[in-house]
């Protein structure tokens, strides 16, 4: 129960310190440590029970989704055609084996005319999509100003393509079961809106060269991995970096890390390791991880060199 207790605190601690600020009771200044399985490296110990209570949610609304439609008289293929999905896709949905959208929820409930039934579901839903541990970094996501990430294992999760996820998760050991997979790769892909939102927040990426090395999934997985990369590098509210090996100063040596700015300038770091992953809410602490990101960034290589040994990694494969 500690576990379930630390992991739910840190989703707890975000969404309480957007509602009571900074003054007394809004937890500044404490670091809230959050246990369980790794999420963005794919480096942890397979699901953890907490998924189970956001799986009884995926239920719950996909069951309420099919009584309506039986309430209106909606077969499967004709919903599925109005939503622009298939019936295989619906019976996924109302068997709570995939997530829907927030656009799809909305869609449907409009479909159904549930008058708002489905869309109270939204915010649930989406936050079901990730272990319980993540969900307050997921939110910091969704309300940040600023995301500087450090890499050391993997290719980013904002950054991977959907073969590059399904590489990385089929490698997992003990092996994840297929509803845990499309779950995790369904949420990290509505993880990626974040470029396309009206108003972007800046994202710099250093990623270690032996990272883009690694040809996990196959040489054509990787050619797909680095042709994002490249594209991704192109948009203006993006830095892509590269970390070399013959580099002979490296202030990341004690692994990767991302630091969080909100809106309001509040700082938060998240990291994980082989077991646990951390929310650190501690002023001293963001502000120091942040000034080591920013020499990091220093050692590292510049965008347009980065790109250029990118192009120049594509191009030998």
């Amino acid at each position: 129960m500690a576990e379930r207790t630390g992991a739910e605190a840190g989703a707890e601690a975000v969404s309480g310190e957007r509602e009571n600020g900074e003054g007394e009771g809004g937890g500044a200044g404490a670091a809230v440590v959050s246990l369980g399985d790794g999420w963005e490296n794919d480096d942890g110990a397979g699901q953890r029970p907490e998924d189970e209570a956001g799986r009884g949610v995926v239920v719950a609304f996909g069951q309420t989704m099919k009584t309506l439609r039986v309430r209106e008289g909606l077969e499967r293929e004709e919903f599925g055609r109005r939503l622009g999905y298939s019936a295989s896709t619906i019976a996924s949905f109302e068997q709570g084996r995939r997530i829907p959208t927030p656009r799809t929820i909305e869609r449907a409930d409009e479909v159904l005319r549930a008058g708002g039934l489905l869309c109270l579901w939204k915010e649930q839903v989406e936050r079901a999509q990730y272990p319980v541990f993540f969900q307050g970094m997921a939110v910091l996501e969704k309300e940040c100003l600023e995301l500087l990430m450090y890499d050391t294992h993997v290719i980013n999760g904002l950054l991977q393509t959907e073969e590059y996820m399904r590489a990385l998760l089929a490698m997992r050991r003990p092996p994840l079961d297929s509803e845990t997979v499309e779950q995790r790769v369904t949420a990290r892909l509505a993880r990626q809106d974040i470029f396309d939102r009206k108003s972007a927040p800046l994202l710099s990426f250093v990623v270690n060269e032996a990272v883009l090395r690694h040809r996990y999934g196959g040489t054509d997985v990787l050619r797909g991995q680095l042709e994002l990369i490249l594209l991704a590098g192109q948009k203006q509210n993006v830095e892509i970096q590269v970390m070399p090996t013959e580099c002979e100063e490296n202030a990341g040596v004690n692994g990767p890390f991302t630091v969080v700015t909100r809106k309001d300038g509040k700082k938060f770091v998240y990291t994980e390791t082989h077991t646990t992953s951390s929310l650190e809410t501690d002023p001293e602490q963001t502000a120091l991880a942040a000034a080591r990101y920013g020499i990091i960034r220093s050692q590292a290589l510049s965008p347009r060199e980065s790109t250029k040994f990118i192009e120049g990694l594509l191009g030998a494969l």
